[in-house]
């Protein structure tokens, strides 16, 4: 029998990334031969994915990577079974592995099928798959392309990329904030212009809905009942609702008895917060329509103005 040194051991872990005691013991159950040891190895990984597979992998990594000249950028999750496992430093390298890969692939299922050295990406997972002992899969992927790409991670729970329309100085800065605001928000558009008026009927609908359910329990516990909305979209707000939000607003001083000199004072701010109050949907979906995570005194499109560019993009991947 061949003898099994510790350059041996460490080799076949620098190839496979499995723990010291495994790769000595492949080594041993394949008489010393390392092609045999790595091959021992990958069909364990076949043997445990495949018993595995029904198993729910919602912890992991978020991870990002930004090309060189900030032009493109790719986001993935590495998912696995445990938080335990998703912390581990050797799992968190591979993830960062993968996503420098990724960048170079339109897909989830071409950067699967591309070489890792020697074996696919889908096959260096099953691999992985052995050596850790739980499952292991690609779960988000995202490409984002622009003028200017920059990205924020979350704690490797959530990763997020945003492109301006031009480079600038402070452009690392800008796409940072942005990356913050769509990983801690999330958002499906940039703008509530963008809404399709039979989008914003059938929301709106829906959520009149489910309050009107909860206020009939909360009127039988003698709770107090909730608002029931008529707008959830600028999109809504014609001249004429904006009109009559003001003179609202104007009836409801004069029914305070409130002095008349003070009425222009006041007034705008109680039709901002009805715009506030009536526009949910813009703030929940819509990102440059949220309030800025950072000044909440301020929209996100205001924020982004004062840099002179567009968001031109912007992606999201989270684990679970």
């Amino acid at each position: 029998m061949a003898t099994i040194t510790a350059a041996d051991v460490n080799k076949l872990r620098q190839v496979t990334g499995a723990g010291m005691m495994d790769c000595k013991k492949a080594l041993v159950e394949a008489e010393g031969d390392f092609d045999k040891a790595i091959q021992n190895l990958r069909e364990k990984g076949q043997k445990v994915a495949a018993n595995r597979s029904d198993r729910e992998s919602s912890e992991g990594a978020a991870v990002s990577f930004v090309n060189a000249d900030k032009t493109k950028g790719a986001i993935i999750t590495l998912n696995c079974e445990t938080d335990f496992v998703g912390k581990n430093e050797a799992f968190v390298a591979l993830a960062k592995d993968l996503v420098e890969r990724a960048i170079n692939f339109s897909s989830k299922e071409e950067l699967l099928a591309s070489d890792f050295n020697g074996i696919t990406v889908a096959e260096k997972l099953i691999e992985q798959t052995g050596v850790i002992g739980e499952k292991i899969e690609i779960g988000g992927f995202e490409i984002l392309e622009g003028a200017f790409v920059g990205s924020y991670v979350h704690v490797n729970k959530i990763a997020a990329l945003t492109a301006i329309s031009a480079p600038i100085a402070n452009g690392d800065v800008l796409t940072k904030d942005i990356s913050m605001q769509v990983a801690s928000m999330g958002a499906d558009t940039l703008s509530y212009k963008d809404f399709d008026p039979a989008f914003v009927e059938s929301e709106l609908a829906a959520r009149i809905a489910v309050i009107e359910k909860d206020n009939e329990e909360a009127k039988r516990l003698g709770k107090t009942l909730k608002n029931v909305p008529k707008y959830i979209s600028f999109s809504q707000l014609t001249p004429e609702v904006l009109k009559q939000a003001e003179e609202d607003a104007k009836a409801e001083l004069k029914a305070e008895g409130k002095p008349e000199q003070i009425w222009d004072k006041i007034i705008p701010g109680k039709v901002q917060r009805f715009i506030s109050d009536n526009t949910t949907l813009d703030q929940e979906k819509a990102l440059l329509d949220q309030n800025f995570i950072k000044d909440d005194s301020k929209k996100v499109g205001d924020y982004v103005k004062g840099f002179n560019v567009e968001i031109t993009g912007f992606k999201r991947v989270t684990l679970g």
